[in-house]
């Protein structure tokens, strides 16, 4: 079955991990902290720490906000479930907006109209690695709120770790960003996130809460005199710590990022040439001139009812395809089905992601190409 989604992963990742093994440091360590550095320099990043999921990322994002209990944030519905949870469990309440038809992300004219003064921040997400205007949601904070502050952006960058905006990477640009590196995406670690913050504060309060809430680990504590082995708590936390397992094959990962970012592009770009001729096709739209795309997944639009057809023809011929996501908004567990947002749920109904990863072969590309279009042939 040819997946979806995946990764490249080799001889390179298993030598980092064996020297970890070999020093018989596989807990939060020095690799952990290389990643951490070497992450932050590529990215241009003031401060970046890893934790264990992209979805503890997202919760401890809005943990830091400090927001009060029912504040409102905004968030597209067309996102991954974690976007929501980590507001919900923050006792924060969810407002989804709809999205973009073309691009499937927020924007600022979307947005607007959900602020209120119970607005307590805007989560955007760059689907796909697209970027989303980020400054004009940021100019929405002062101009549009009815009390007239700055409102926070969360910037999820799930997506897009190599993509930006002019010469600022995605993550960087909001005010605290978050990405993952789960086992598909664009910098493959197996399970971990990182978070971003240009407020050195927040990010002093970031590293103390990932670790159970406690200010100081025991070895950063020994490096003074006096019981280095007592602690002082600062909040009620669980435990999202990292490990160099994960951050060794983050740095055979990192080295590997621009030759496999420069392989989604080229596939991206067959996709684009080839099925330009299938009239029964919207094909995903290309990025704006100063705007650098991470190419995470390739999603297309059938202009026809033939979605699902589409999915089960291609999964009978050894194709595995999906829909990344079903719209929040739809789901009974929000209390939001009464909502009607009409991009989302459009594509909900016609949308599909297929094969976009760097361990796809030329013979698979042409394989998917050849299948899709026999499908148009045949429907």
């Amino acid at each position: 079955m040819i997946t979806v989604f995946g990764s490249r992963v080799g001889q390179d990742e298993l030598e980092e991990v064996r020297t970890s093994l070999e020093r018989q440091w596989i807990g939060m360590g020095p690799k952990t902290q290389l990643f951490e550095e070497q992450f932050a320099a590529r990215l241009g990043l003031k401060n970046f720490l890893l934790v264990n999921s992209g979805s503890n990322a997202l919760y401890l994002a809005i943990k830091l906000l400090n927001l009060p209990k029912g504040s409102e944030i905004i968030l597209p519905s067309l996102t991954w479930i974690s976007c929501a949870t980590a507001i919900v469990l923050n006792g924060c309440t969810p407002i989804f907006c709809d999205v973009d038809l073309e691009t499937q992300n927020v924007t600022a004219e979307m947005i607007a109209p959900k602020i209120t003064v119970r607005t307590g921040a805007i989560m955007v997400v760059h689907y796909a690695g697209l970027p989303v205007n980020i400054q004009e949601v940021k100019g929405l904070g002062y101009f549009e709120h009815p009390i007239g502050w700055d409102i926070p952006v969360v910037e999820d960058a799930a997506h897009a770790v190599d993509s930006k905006i002019g010469s600022t990477y995605c993550g960087g640009i909001g005010d605290i960003g978050v990405y993952s590196f789960d086992g598909v995406k664009n910098l493959a670690i197996g399970e971990a996130g990182g978070i971003t913050t240009r407020n050195s504060e927040l990010a002093v309060r970031a590293r103390q809460l990932r670790y159970c809430g406690i200010e100081k680990t025991g070895f950063e504590a020994s490096t003074v005199k006096g019981r280095w082995w007592e602690c002082n708590v600062v909040d009620h936390m669980f435990k999202m710590i990292p490990d160099d397992i994960s951050a060794s094959i983050g740095l055979a990962q990192l080295r590997r990022l621009d030759a496999n970012q420069k392989y989604r592009k080229e596939l991206w770009g067959i996709y684009q040439k080839e099925l330009s001729s299938e009239a029964w096709l919207h094909l995903p739209k290309e990025p704006e001139r100063d705007v650098q795309h991470s190419y995470f997944t390739y999603f297309i639009r059938l202009k026809t009812d033939k979605r699902d057809a589409l999915a089960q023809y291609l999964y009978d011929n050894g194709i595995y395809t999906t829909l990344r996501y079903q719209p929040l908004h739809m789901l009974p567990i929000y209390n939001s089905t009464h909502l009607k947002l009409e991009n989302s749920e459009t594509l909900n109904a016609v949308g599909l992601n297929i094969p976009l990863h760097p361990s796809l072969s030329m013979t698979d590309i042409e394989f998917i190409i050849e299948k899709i279009k026999q499908f148009g042939r045949i429907h």
